[in-house]
């Protein structure tokens, strides 16, 4: 990133990284970073989400938008590790209940695949092949111990919203839209 963009306030910084990186291809699927980001955040705001499930969902894969891996990575048995990329780039700003299930939503979608029959059938193939990298179903024993977590449930509602957020040519309000969702999570903003 340039200097400029690293001297914008949080949100701002956040905004740009879109603007510049978000039209990239969203692994194989057939949207872009960008519009699966938009897709994610307009489906919890019309489900009522906390403003911080609404910015988790815009951000929640921030982390493809920092690293310098080829889109193909996947292809290549690599895991980008997103989710602590983007979560370690925002805990410094945001609140945890959007930096939590951001940092969870992988960890979610493997007890998914543990907890519920259905849902690996309706995974996308591209899915499938980051669930492989990211290490599979969880065990009994990882998925009980990952419904402790406090931001259990909240990661489970961004890996639900996550999966259908991949529709081409979805309409959606601009990035624009969700500047204040941001605002209201940062650390010492928020009004949750």
């Amino acid at each position: 990133m340039s200097d400029d963009v690293e001297t914008l306030d949080p949100v701002s910084h956040i905004l740009e990284c879109f603007r510049l990186r978000g039209d990239s291809g969203y692994g194989k699927e057939a949207v872009s970073q960008l519009e699966h980001a938009l897709q994610s955040a307009y489906a919890a705001e019309q489900a009522n989400a906390s403003p911080e499930l609404i910015a988790a969902c815009l951000l929640h894969d921030v982390g493809h938008l920092l690293h310098d891996l080829p889109e193909d990575a996947p292809d290549q048995g690599i895991d980008d590790e997103h989710e602590q990329l983007g979560a370690a780039w925002l805990v410094e700003h945001f609140v945890p209940e959007v930096v939590e299930p951001i940092r969870l939503h992988v960890a979610a979608k493997r007890y998914l695949c543990a907890v519920d029959p259905e849902y690996f059938s309706k995974l996308s193939p591209p899915s499938i092949q980051s669930l492989e990298l990211q290490g599979g179903p969880m065990t009994k024993t990882q998925a009980a111990h990952f419904e402790l977590h406090p931001h259990f449930e909240a990661a489970i509602k961004l890996r639900r919203i996550d999966d259908q957020a991949k529709i081409p040519g979805l309409s959606t309000p601009p990035l624009s839209h969700f500047a204040n969702y941001l605002s209201q999570s940062l650390i010492g903003r928020s009004e949750s």
